[in-house]
């Protein structure tokens, strides 16, 4: 009987065994990154929807974000944990947030409406000076939104145009001065590479967009099946990486600092919100 009892815990620990390694899921980084291993910073309750992130010229202790219900821009530091905001805007489903040549924040509403006012205004709890721009891009559903270049690029969620199995639109505007703001270029990425294995059963819907200032690099997050885009600078797909949904619980905001260090942000869901941050480490 002993034999038995023997045998048979060995024959189920080797069965729990085998079925540990069919689950599970090694994740890759891209280069310079491990997203195993990030600094997690627990945000409250005034950021639970957090939706985008960005920072100003060097200042990497404090970040900006924007959440998806109401219209105003939190400054949170780093080194205190200390959160501000500024009221900029009625309620609304806002998407990102993202600074233009260091003078002007922008706002993307998920309708494809701009919001823009001057960096110096954040100082006050309400901002008077904003230009809104309603609709602004062609209809559809919008999550992204960065500067780069001297230019603004916004990421289409759900175009109607779009193949969402195939491709994302783009759309480039110009922002020449004064309260001039023009879409002057469009084009779409080509992501039919990705296949079902990667991507789920869901059709790829990207949540946010940001330019590596070291390496020149695009990185594109899409939330709702768990995916990193990094494409080079002609916007071609160099990798597609699956992230670990215990970490990414709702990716909804990425950035970078000066130094290349990534910064993404989850919305807390059925938890807590949370900044995760990875070291850049040259190659």
């Amino acid at each position: 009987m002993l034999i038995y009892k023997t045998v048979t815990s060995l024959l189920l620990l080797f069965m729990f065994s085998c079925l540990s390694c069919k689950n599970h899921v090694e994740y890759k980084s891209p280069a310079g990154y491990d997203l195993s291993k990030p600094q997690k910073f627990l945000l409250n309750d005034a950021l639970h929807e957090i939706s985008g992130i960005t920072f100003l010229n060097d200042n990497s202790d404090s970040i900006f974000a924007i959440e998806d219900e109401d219209g105003k821009l939190f400054t949170y530091t780093f080194s205190n944990k200390q959160i501000s905001k500024s009221k900029f805007g009625k309620k609304g489903d806002f998407e990102d947030v993202t600074i233009l040549d260091n003078k002007t924040f922008v706002v993307l509403r998920s309708d494809g409406s701009l919001f823009l006012f001057p960096v110096a205004a954040i100082s006050n709890a309400k901002i008077d000076d904003v230009r809104i721009y309603e609709h602004f891009l062609p209809e559809g559903e919008y999550e992204g939104l960065t500067a780069a270049d001297g230019k603004l690029y916004a990421l289409c969620k759900n175009c109607m145009a779009d193949n969402e199995k195939k491709e994302v639109s783009v759309f480039t505007i110009d922002h020449p001065g004064g309260d001039s703001l023009s879409i002057a270029s469009s084009f779409k990425i080509d992501i039919s590479m990705l296949k079902a294995k990667e991507t789920g059963k869901v059709k790829f819907h990207p949540s946010c967009i940001a330019k590596n200032p070291l390496t020149k690099d695009w990185y594109i997050i899409s939330s709702v099946n768990k995916m990193l885009l990094v494409l080079d600078g002609q916007w071609k797909v160099k990798e597609f990486i699956p992230i670990d949904p215990s970490l990414f619980n709702q990716p909804e905001g990425l950035t970078f600092n000066q130094k290349g260090d990534m910064y993404i942000s989850n919305e807390g869901g059925d938890g807590t919100a949370d900044i995760l941050l990875f070291r850049y480490q040259a190659q």
